[in-house]
């Protein structure tokens, strides 16, 4: 809490509940304690410190000039004094870009929160204060664009203790302004004066309670007033949700579970890789795979070949006797070579001498001319049959490669750089003078 924008990256605070006998028996250990994942292996038992951690943090990553940043943050808290949850503050909405906040900050702010609330297995607290109107709160109205039932939404009311002297928040926690199925739950938090002056999380409790008491309105609402009361509503809501929604994450879990076995099972059988000579004999088998892939593929018997399309030696074959042959037979052969043409290559091959006989030179030059023609299209065809067998040796990788990641990597990008070597600049020049040799 603070005067301006305080959560500026989303804070995932995992509660975890330690046995209250093991913390009293661990003498020099504190009860409670908390550890970042950012600073592994670093406990925190000052939540004095916390706080400075989360602020430090955040500033590493969003600056010091209230940006924000969609990088969580996560916290583990360990107590004895806490139920065991997992929750998520998120950022309030922000209308007006201050400090170095970008022009859509309501946007990206809006986006970050529908990122989390969506998920169906999430239960959402759409905290609003008390003092203004519910059926404006941007919380509630983001709640429900994810949770049009309300079955998921629990609505949090604050500041309660600086509403206008004559009214209440009855309506709202009776349910009658915005229903929700799980309801309203109200809460009376530390005032900044009292966060200034640090006051304690007991003490504090100890005013809330002591705020509704004296406040006979509330009377009839015990149930839904005080952060006790809403911890303990909420893990009640939790555990329901959980054992609503247990049926479908084992299901998710079995099928999860049967794809990695099919994936492990499509490995093949656990080798022995013990011994050098052991590990040289699996990466032979392993290459002499890749290498029966690569030529079935090619041959036309591999079993991994489509239907709707052509693939490997097939469709190298098309490329020649198709694309190749119809672009061969669209060239006309005398279409820049004319009679005259033909008399002035026999005259200049003639010399200032002459001749009796029609020499050879002149043909030889007229030919390799029309031949010059046929660079075009052979070497497009270079390029296509250079495409295919990119796809080849990406299809040809046997499954039970892809246990050795690091092999894979090394023997795909050596495969490709044997394959395009006849693409690179320096050795475009010899293709282009092997066709031409041809």
């Amino acid at each position: 809490r603070g005067p301006d924008i305080c959560t500026r990256r989303p804070l995932v605070l995992q509660l975890i509940k330690t046995p209250a006998a093991a913390a009293a028996a661990a003498p020099g250990q504190p009860s409670e304690w908390g550890e970042f994942l950012h600073a592994p292996g670093k406990v925190f038992d000052d939540f004095d410190r916390i706080r400075a951690e989360i602020q430090n943090e955040t500033d590493r990553v969003s600056g010091g000039n209230k940006n924000i940043s969609d990088k969580p943050i996560r916290l583990k808290i360990f107590s004895p004094n806490v139920l065991t949850m997992t929750l998520i503050d998120l950022p309030g909405i922000t209308k007006v870009p201050v400090g170095d906040q970008p022009s859509n900050i309501e946007q990206r702010i809006r986006e970050m929160v529908l990122q989390y609330i969506r998920e169906p297995s999430c239960i959402i607290l759409a905290v609003s204060a008390a003092n203004t109107d519910l059926a404006n709160s941007d919380a509630l109205q983001m709640a429900q664009l994810v949770d049009a039932e309300g079955a998921r939404t629990i609505g949090v009311l604050t500041k309660l203790d600086i509403m206008d002297r004559g009214t209440n928040a009855l309506p709202a926690l009776r349910n009658l302004v915005v229903p929700l199925r799980l309801g309203y739950v109200a809460v009376v938090n530390r005032s900044q004066a009292d966060i200034n002056t640090n006051k304690s999380m007991t003490d504090a409790r100890s005013s809330e309670q002591a705020w509704f008491e004296s406040h006979s309105e509330y009377s009839e609402v015990t149930k839904q007033c005080g952060v006790g009361n809403l911890a303990k509503r909420i893990n009640v809501i939790l555990g329901n949700h959980i054992r609503l929604m247990l049926p479908t994450l084992r299901r998710q879990i079995n099928e999860a579970l049967e794809a990695k076995s099919a994936e492990l099972k499509s490995y093949g059988p656990a080798l022995d890789l013990d011994s050098e000579s052991a590990r040289g004999a699996a990466l032979l088998q392993l290459l002499c795979g890749y290498a029966d892939r690569f030529g079935a593929l090619l041959q036309g018997h591999s079993e991994d070949m489509p239907l709707c399309e052509l693939m490997g030696g097939a469709r190298i074959r098309h490329i020649f006797q198709e694309v190749f042959a119809r672009q061969l037979r669209q060239l006309d052969p005398f279409r820049e070579l004319g009679d005259e043409d033909v008399r002035t290559a026999i005259k200049n091959s003639s010399g200032v001498a002459g001749t009796l006989l029609i020499p050879q030179e002149p043909f030889e030059l007229l030919v390799r001319r029309s031949i010059g023609r046929l660079m075009s299209p052979s070497l497009s065809c270079k390029d296509l049959v250079h495409e295919e067998l990119l796809k080849i040796a990406e299809a040809a990788a046997p499954k039970d490669l892809g246990r050795f990641p690091a092999l894979q990597r090394r023997l795909a990008a050596a495969v490709l750089e044997y394959i395009q070597v006849g693409a690179r600049v320096g050795c475009a020049g010899a293709c282009k003078e092997q066709v031409k040799d041809q």
